[in-house]
Order: structure tokens, then C-alpha cells, then sequence
């Protein structure tokens, strides 16, 4: 059975989602925002053990106060489910 996920973190002002693109290392991710820029963002702290990330995952980024069209942090992984889901409600409209 196809279970509607619970609770989804969307985007709020100042944040946008994001494919990864290339893993650079250093905890450092090279990402393709809906607003056709490619930022190199940053995996917090407190996601660096907990969330396992890979190249074509979908992700919520924070773009920088300084340099915000070129660096940013991740804020959430997304699960397969809940980009569907994100599709759907038409939110996320990126390949």
C-alpha cells in the first residue's frame, strides 16, 4: 500500500529545494536549487552522522546571508515518498 507520508518540511521564505548534484567531500555538496542556481552547501553538524545523503536525493537548502547565490546549508533530506508527494502538490518541479 502507497502510505501518505505524516508531516513534510516545506519550504518557508528565505529556503528552496534542491537536487544533489555531485558529493565534493568534506561534508560539502554541490546542489541544483529550483531557482536554476548551483550552490555549494554544507552538511550541518547535526546532520553529518544522522542523515546519509546521496547524488540525486532531494533536499531543503538555506542559502547564506553572505554569498546566498553561492553557498548555502542543508536542512532536510527527502525521502522517496515524500517527493512524490512534493510533486504532486506540485512544490517541487525540478527532474
Amino acid at each position: 500500500m502507497f502510505e501518505e507520508p505524516l508531516r513534510i518540511r516545506q519550504p518557508r521564505q528565505g529556503e528552496v529545494l534542491g537536487i544533489i548534484e555531485a558529493m565534493l567531500g568534506s561534508n560539502k555538496l554541490r546542489v541544483r536549487c529550483q531557482d536554476d542556481k548551483i550552490r555549494l552547501c554544507r552538511i550541518p553538524g547535526k546532520l553529518r552522522k544522522l542523515v546519509w545523503m546521496r547524488e540525486g536525493d532531494a533536499v531543503l537548502v538555506k542559502p547564506w546571508s553572505i554569498k546566498g547565490d553561492d553557498h548555502g546549508d542543508i536542512l532536510t533530506r527527502y525521502t522517496q515518498t515524500q517527493v512524490s508527494w512534493l510533486r504532486r502538490k506540485n512544490i517541487l518541479r525540478m527532474d
